[in-house]
């Protein structure tokens, strides 16, 4: 029995303390709640890329893909894609197409592609760790990109906005 100084509460009034304590835990729980963005659904969808930067030998590139290129990638629940091409649809030798895809593992924001198929062959079976960031419909992806047999040693920055 709970009591007072001016007697003692009855079962209503330990129906309120008990509904009181429910209310403050519940808000307390929820309100600490977070989304979870880097989970597998949350990385999933078709981004296009917006603007990349690949920092090698001391030497910084920034390549803005909303002007002459045009970069998707595609992630769905075990597997990426990617695809570049000129908007210009070149035909010459300054034309570019380029594109890949294989199997992914993303864990927190550990993320790594397993590239098993790739318009540079050479660049085929390895495998690359990123740290990858979801802010709203913005995606982060920034890792070491080593490739021995063609001497690239790279670290590289993309910024991806979702478009699905």
């Amino acid at each position: 029995m709970v009591k007072n100084k001016n007697g003692v509460f009855g079962f209503f009034g330990k129906l309120c303390f008990a509904f009181l304590f429910f209310t403050m835990f519940m808000a307390c729980t929820l309100s600490q709640k977070k989304p979870i963005e880097n989970s597998a659904s949350g990385i999933q969808g078709t981004w296009k890329l917006i603007t990349g930067t690949l920092i090698e030998n001391g030497d910084t590139t920034i390549t803005d893909y909303t002007k002459d290129l045009s970069f998707i990638k595609i992630i769905n629940e075990t597997h990426f894609a990617f695809l570049n091409h000129d908007i210009n649809h070149q035909k010459d030798s300054i034309g570019v197409y380029s594109s890949g895809g294989g199997k992914y593992e993303l864990v927190d924001s550990s993320y790594t592609e397993h590239l098993e198929y790739c318009s540079a062959r050479e660049w085929e079976n390895h495998d690359f760790n990123f740290t990858v960031v979801l802010k709203g419909d913005t995606l982060i992806q920034k890792g070491l990109e080593v490739v021995e047999e063609t001497g690239v040693s790279r670290y590289n920055i993309e910024v991806y906005k979702k478009l699905q």
